[in-house]
């Protein structure tokens, strides 16, 4: 952990560690929502939690029930996860951007017995839970008094899974789970903190890191949508960011901005690099122009904290690596046996920890293949340890494909192919081909300003810096990456299109 709690004492679980936030720095902003201008102090979000639990409890829901909050990250969106914490429920983030089948299917596995949504939320046929809109919120009502008992192993939060290879998994996690958060946080977080919130509120980001955020005291800026860099540059300097998060070709634009060499970073603390790697010219920029360093995290819905980067970390490091375990977490490479292999070789990454999930909910089948009796939990994930302990990640399992007898592993052609001062953005998937097997096919995204490199160029690119097999065979050039709900590269929507 990187320094002093913002709320002191032992708590057991969530709702307690809430409870004394709003009694020690009550008076502290927990949210900016800049779209409308909404502030939230963390008094004011207890209140409402406890308030939006007797609702909650009026309408049926009890100790141990799930409730899906499904809204557009916002404010209300954060009350909504408190008043079904304090209901005594399981809470279950609904990602505004997951389409009907994927929502019928999070619904079949949890049966929630309330939901709270705007009208926007088309409910899933077969279900008929009670509806709570935030319209309906009684943000100044009376609590609901006494709160169910809870014990620290009792579920709290079921995140859901992108489903990009099938239906949405839901991890589930318990209050100590959420707590270990605290712990394994690191340089990303300090009391007090203001930090950059872009991802979606249903991510683990966000669900797995509640009571962070209370114990921590963290402001969370949500920032508006459609994203933009004068946006960027605005939010950055106005609401005296500290922890600014973003994709590489975001920090690419607001570098690009004029006012941006002018602009007032001196809160600006440090910067994750999300989603893709980012250049170590890039990280070099960063801190020469902002004055903050990168780091960069390696987490999973399952594993909402693995492996991160140091501030002090150079460029390369944070570039080619995701860094060492955090605090509590113990990460190893194994073969397909499951027997762990030297530094330099490739392998499957295992993880354990008190951050790993507990399983999948009313799944136990899945939870068997991911988690084995020993808490070590298998990841889709291919890496490498250097000698130092830094893991790089090379692709997922699935990822990988064999060209003329040699296995190529896209991320790390990837990785080599946004260095390209011409790329924004690539991605590589395998594609069948006769007599050779599997050639790699690359899509790439061209930085604004810059000519469409040719697939020889691109090729010999590669070849200079990796073994010649793994050079991109076709190149295939695209306004933008399809993304999937959880914002990753959609491969799946690549091998259709």
């Amino acid at each position: 952990m990187s320094g002093p709690l913002a709320v002191s004492g032992t708590f057991d679980t969530v709702d307690q560690v809430m409870l004394a936030a709003a009694e020690q720095i009550g008076d502290k902003e927990a949210f900016v929502e800049v779209a409308t201008g909404r502030r939230l102090t963390f008094g004011q979000w207890v209140a409402a939690g406890r308030s939006l639990a007797r609702q909650l409890h009026a309408l049926g829901v009890r100790e141990g029930d799930v409730v899906a909050v499904a809204l557009a990250p916002s404010i209300d969106y954060a009350i909504g996860c408190a008043g079904a914490l304090f209901a005594g429920a399981v809470v279950s983030g609904i990602n505004s951007r997951l389409g009907p089948r994927e929502v019928a299917g999070i619904f079949d596995r949890c049966r929630p017995a309330a939901v709270i949504a705007d009208g926007s939320f088309t409910m899933p046929s077969g279900h008929a839970p009670a509806v709570l809109t935030p319209g309906q919120f009684e943000l100044d009502g009376a609590p609901l008094v006494p709160a169910p008992p809870r014990q620290p192993h009792d579920p709290a939060v079921i995140i859901w899974t992108s489903g990009t290879t099938g239906l949405p998994k839901g991890a589930w996690f318990d209050h100590r789970n959420l707590e270990a958060a605290v712990h394994s946080a690191g340089e990303m977080t300090h009391a007090f903190d203001r930090r950059l919130g872009g991802l979606p509120l249903a991510h683990a980001g966000y669900m797995a890191k509640i009571w962070e955020q209370f114990a921590m005291g963290l402001t969370i800026v949500l920032t508006p949508v459609p994203w933009t860099p004068q946006m960027m540059l605005q939010v950055l300097t106005t609401e005296r960011i500290n922890v600014g998060a973003g994709v590489p070709t975001q920090f690419v634009k607001l570098l690009e901005l004029p006012d941006t060499a002018a602009g007032d970073f001196s809160q600006l603390r440090v910067c994750l690099s999300a989603t893709a790697p980012a250049a170590p010219e890039l990280i070099q920029r960063i801190r020469e122009t902002l004055g903050a360093p990168v780091i960069v995290r390696y987490a999973m819905t399952e594993s909402p904290s693995i492996t991160g980067t140091d501030p002090d970390d150079p460029p390369e490091i944070q570039f080619r690596t995701v860094g060492r375990p955090q605090e509590g977490m113990s990460v190893l490479v194994v073969d397909d046996v499951g027997v762990a292999v030297p530094a330099g070789v490739v392998g499957r990454v295992q993880i354990q920890g008190p951050c790993v999930m507990r399983g999948y909910w009313d799944d136990p089948q899945q939870t068997a293949a991911a988690l084995g009796a020993d808490g070590w939990l298998t990841s889709g994930d291919l890496g490498r340890f250097d000698d130092a302990g830094n893991l790089s990640l090379v692709g997922r399992a699935g990822d990988m494909y064999i060209r003329g007898g040699y296995n190529v592993y896209p991320l790390e052609v990837e990785n080599v192919l946004v260095e390209h001062p011409a790329i924004a953005a690539a991605a590589v998937i395998g594609e069948a081909a006769a007599t050779i097997g599997e050639i790699g096919v690359a899509f790439v995204v061209v930085e604004p300003g810059h000519v469409a490199p040719s697939r020889d160029e691109l090729r010999t690119w590669v070849r200079d810096r990796l073994a010649d097999y793994k050079a991109p065979d076709e190149v295939v050039v695209l306004d933008a990456l399809p993304l999937t709900p959880m914002a990753k590269v959609d491969k799946v929507a690549l091998r259709r299109a």
